[in-house]
């Protein structure tokens, strides 16, 4: 059974490791595979078809915790735990549930303080208890109470609010609201800000940062012909050892065109977090005369950023960037969690027809849709090729394949829900539009 430390508006854990709010979602999964043998039985739940409308849940379902992270940033947005009887909680140190500590509202009154008056929910028949970043939902013995105490516990704060000013001791604990006795804990709620139904994903604590470099978001630089190359803001922060050397977060703009060298790219990101070479060309049977290619003794080679969802190609006998792939991280797609999703905006110029024609500007974000894609840039004139990606150990993959369309130098990755995974971005136009549409980079 898990003995974790409570902590309101900021997280649960121990000493070795901590679900903080605002934690990333690839953090999180990788502190569950490390203790795999301690939390055991995760589910991954979101909605296959609509992922951008419901939150994204970790269920622990030994533990009884679900994580709850942003739909769109895929931050830790709720930490629940909603079965109190298979984990140990503390707060500042001493246990308030545990095997041999029942959850009752009197124990709550001793941990934590009185608050203000507590509100019933009539339609989940539970009595909630709020404080700033923290709220618990009890569960009472009887239901045909509930009428009853729900009058009386609006007559008690009317009370409360009128003597309170002149008696500051009359709520001295949450015995004086005269709350049924026995009522224990059914879920209890860590969130950020005062409104569990308003919270939303606090930016990422620097704890979390670990000396590493994310994206805050990616522009795609480009012309009038097609992309040109990549404006990334990172973030950074912390990386001294031991206690954390910066108590800031740094912002930097960096610029990546296409043409750049390895030492370019270097000078800009960093190291990468791997470097793919490429085995073969699965797509070059698309091209229009693969027999005369002139096979290379040398093979192109990806960096990968993992964190920032971005790969960059290139070419291996001049060494210079000849594209970008970008990535969306949506549940489902058969690269989840591999990288961190890529917040990119894509600037299109869209020429109207007639006499008055004008251009107009729009934007392509991680979250367009394939339909509105092409309602803006029109229809692909060639069929989709399809793509799909399988497993080197059994040759299994069980979502499916997806499909690459090409349109203005760009390659989309689109799953079977309409939404994009990826985005390659390749520069010069060449023989095959659909040649370099190996999205593959790990």
């Amino acid at each position: 059974m898990l003995d974790l430390e409570v902590v309101p508006e900021r997280s649960l854990g121990n000493e070795q490791w901590e679900f903080a709010l605002g934690m990333p979602l690839a953090q999180a999964i990788s502190i569950l595979q490390k203790h795999c043998r301690i939390i055991k039985n995760v589910q991954v739940l979101y909605s296959e078809q609509m992922p951008l409308s419901h939150d994204l849940i970790l269920n622990l379902t030994q533990d009884g915790i679900k994580l709850l992270f942003d739909a769109c940033n895929q931050r830790l947005k709720v930490i629940e735990v909603y079965d109190l009887s298979k984990v140990k909680l503390k707060y500042c140190g001493v246990h308030f549930n545990s095997q041999a500590i029942a959850p009752t509202i009197e124990q709550i009154d001793q941990s934590f303080g009185a608050t203000h008056p507590g509100v019933y929910n009539a339609a989940e028949q539970l009595f909630h208890l709020n404080f700033r970043g923290l709220s618990f939902s009890f569960q009472l013995d009887s239901w045909s109470e509930a009428p009853k105490y729900e009058r009386h516990l609006h007559r008690h704060r009317v009370l409360l609010l009128a003597v309170l000013p002149c008696q500051p001791n009359f709520a001295h604990g949450l015995a004086s609201l005269q709350i049924p006795h026995g009522a224990t804990v059914k879920r209890m709620h860590i969130y950020s800000g005062n409104n569990l139904q308003e919270t939303k994903a606090p930016v990422m604590p620097l704890a979390c940062y670990l000396g590493n470099v994310y994206a805050e978001s990616v522009e795609v630089l480009r012309d009038g012909a097609g992309p040109l190359g990549l404006k990334l803001r990172l973030l950074t922060a912390g990386c001294g050892p031991g206690v954390l050397a910066d108590t800031k977060v740094r912002a930097v703009e960096r610029n990546i065109y296409f043409g750049d060298s390895c030492q370019d790219v270097l000078s800009a990101l960093g190291s990468p977090h791997k470097v793919f070479y490429k085995s073969e060309d699965k797509m070059k049977i698309h091209s229009p005369s693969p027999h005369k290619q002139v096979p290379s003794k040398c093979n192109d080679y990806y960096f990968n950023y993992y964190i920032l969802g971005v790969d960059i190609l290139f070419d291996s006998t001049t060494h210079l960037v000849k594209k970008f792939v970008l990535h969306t991280n949506f549940p489902g797609h058969y690269n989840f969690n591999i990288y961190h999703r890529c917040d990119f905006k894509i600037p299109l110029i869209i020429k109207k027809d007639g006499a008055d024609a004008q251009s107009e500007d729009c934007i392509l974000t991680t979250y367009s849709k394939w339909d509105q894609i092409q309602e803006l840039l029109g229809h692909p004139m060639e069929k989709p090729v399809v793509l799909h990606r399988s497993s080197s150990a059994n040759n299994t993959n069980p979502f499916g394949s997806t499909f690459c369309f090409g349109l203005q130098r760009m390659i989309f990755e689109v799953m079977q829900n309409n939404h994009i995974a990826s985005v390659t971005l390749y520069g010069a136009p060449r023989p095959s539009s659909l040649a370099h549409a190996d999205p593959s980079a790990h």
